[in-house]
């Protein structure tokens, strides 16, 4: 084609046509021209149409990142959940959206903070006001909003505010799990407990993170530590339950607690983990470890008898009975009169040198083993002098943290191996270290259900499930001295003793005394009966069925018998 003809055919003119043909000519030009401009109308509307529903429906409504060469904005990595031996959700991260400002594109920011306040009235203004003036790129206004405050700011419409997609950490069971846990910053990384310790694990994110507790027994455990520790006005409780085979924690309370999804609003105290950092002396708990060091080393039979007629006089020191015999006793009575004088006649007998390496390979002397980095060490006297062996010996002049004393008591009870504290659920028990024999562990396992029928834990008794365990009561120490009327009340206690499964701990810290209670806040009025409470109800719940005392499996099992004491020619 010619560009004479060319052109002609872009007017419609063609000169050597007719008139009519002319006429017809025009006309099925301008219908060209009308489709062509139609079709371009309609691919730019349709590229119009993508371009608004990319912005708005896959994009998720975000606004343009600025670009600062930096990530800060970017999408983050989503964090692994943390699921109980069961499977329960215990912690997830949700999608959530954050508010930030693009303070150069604020035209009045005291008229934008002002609008902003009616939709986020905590805000503070003036400093609303000056991050909006910063004429930044990027400056953070809220974190974490609702999905109905991010309503109310987006139809606002102020210039400059834009939403960035995160995740934020929830936890669906509140409080029940917060000193195991822990919690995470703003930024969802791990601040405390299990966050903080497996905080990179968590990061990685290959599956779920899976737990050693039980999210039924530690609403148990927990509502019965507190109703304790409300009865009683303590000022805080601790509660443990382990599997005594694995070492596995399967519920752990510490009280007061916190909201992980609020803890800078919690008070110091109800951050701390009672039952993992906090250090006490135990009290006549400690009478367990002393009388199996001293079954364990042959320095005593179940017949030995100690003198406990009067005082025992050490320097300046004097070591008392609290309700006195004021007679020789016998292995078994020592533990059910829980005699001071009698256990420390006891360790002067196996010394301290034996009962520092027994109480090593226990783990009384070393941080405890778990993972968890809100972890105590131990208060142990150094230099070790003979008055520390006799009072030790009774729970007094060393201090430990109630998990401690669970996966010590659960070294007794389990046929003598210590098998490491855990928070993480195990296949099956992990390798041990063997500390007392199975002949010590089975007579250890005799003498403690001899302490609920006849001693000072019989208001722990619950039918069927056989406990066997140990009170403890002691004055705090507070600044280097001891406290009178302030003190922590224990018991611990392993069940079904025919065949041990879980050891149970329940402690008191400062309870008073109720009419009930005829005015003593000791530990087998205040601590065992809650003991007792919690096997109640987890037994049910861990598949221990009661077992009928007069079985003849049962009456072999825990057959022991309680002889008086007599005079012996030593005097130990």
């Amino acid at each position: 084609m010619s560009f004479m003809r060319f052109s002609y055919w872009l007017r419609g003119d063609r000169p050597e046509l007719g008139p009519d043909q002319r006429e017809r000519l025009a006309i099925e030009t301008a219908r060209n021209r009308i489709f062509i401009t139609g079709a371009m109308f309609i691919v730019g509307f349709t590229w119009i149409t993508y371009g608004l529903v990319d912005a708005s429906v896959l994009r998720q409504g975000n606004e343009p990142a600025v670009a600062s060469g930096t990530d800060a904005r970017e999408l983050k990595t989503e964090r692994a959940d943390i699921v109980d031996r069961n499977g329960i959700l215990l912690a997830t991260d949700l999608p959530t959206n954050s508010l930030y400002a693009d303070a150069r594109v604020v035209k009045d920011p005291v008229e934008s903070a002002d609008m902003l306040l009616t939709a986020l009235p905590d805000l503070d203004r003036d400093t609303l006001i000056r991050h909006l003036s910063s004429r930044k790129a990027f400056v953070w206004i809220r974190r974490n909003l609702t999905p109905e405050q991010q309503y109310e700011v987006n139809s606002l419409g102020v210039p400059g505010l834009n939403f960035q997609r995160e995740e934020r950490r929830v936890y669906p069971h509140g409080r029940l799990f917060s000193h195991v846990l822990g919690f995470t910053d703003i930024d969802n990384n791990g601040i405390a407990g299990a966050e903080r310790e497996f905080d990179n694990e968590l990061r990685i994110n290959n599956g779920p993170l899976q737990l050693s507790v039980d999210t039924r027994v530690q609403y148990a455990l927990e509502e019965e530590v507190e109703s304790a520790m409300e009865t009683y006005s303590a000022v805080g409780a601790a509660g443990l339950v382990m599997d005594v085979y694995t070492g596995e924690v399967i519920a752990m309370t510490s009280l007061p607690n916190f909201d992980p999804h609020r803890p800078g609003q919690a008070p110091a105290d109800a951050r701390f983990n009672r039952s993992t950092l906090g250090v006490y002396e135990m009290g006549s708990v400690f009478k367990l470890f002393n009388t199996a060091i001293a079954l364990e080393t042959g320095s005593a039979t179940l017949n030995s008898a100690y003198d406990a007629t009067e005082p025992l006089r050490v320097a300046r020191f004097s070591i008392r009975d609290y309700h006195g015999e004021n007679r020789w006793l016998t292995v078994p009575e020592i533990l059910v009169h829980s005699s001071n004088i009698g256990s420390a006649r006891m360790a002067m007998a196996f010394g301290g040198a034996t009962q520092q390496k027994y109480l090593k390979k226990l783990g009384m002397l070393d941080k405890p083993e778990i993972e968890l980095p809100e972890v105590g060490g131990p208060l142990v006297p150094n230099p070790w002098r003979e008055i520390n062996t006799m009072t030790i010996a009774f729970g007094h002049g060393i201090a430990v943290t109630p998990l401690q004393v669970v996966n010590g008591i659960s070294t007794i009870a389990n046929g003598g191996i210590r098998r490491p504290s855990t928070i993480l659920r195990q296949d099956g028990a992990p390798a041990g270290e063997r500390v007392f024999s199975r002949e010590t562990s089975d007579l250890m396992r005799r003498l403690m259900r001899l302490v609920v029928t006849e001693g000072s834990g019989k208001n722990a008794e619950v039918a069927g499930y056989f406990l066997g365990g140990k009170t403890g009561t002691s004055e705090k120490l507070v600044n280097g001295r001891y406290v009178k009327n302030a003190r922590m009340s224990t018991f611990v206690a392993a069940f079904p003793m025919q065949d041990p499964k879980y050891v149970v701990l329940v402690t008191l810290d400062e309870p008073k005394g109720t009419k009930k209670t005829y005015g003593f806040a000791t530990a087998g009025w205040v601590s065992a009966p809650a003991v007792g409470k919690v096997v109640t109800r987890i037994a049910p719940l861990l598949g221990i069925e009661p077992a009928n005392a007069k079985a003849p499996e049962i009456e072999q099992a825990l057959q022991i018998e309680l002889r008086k004491g007599e005079r012996k020619l030593a005097s130990f």
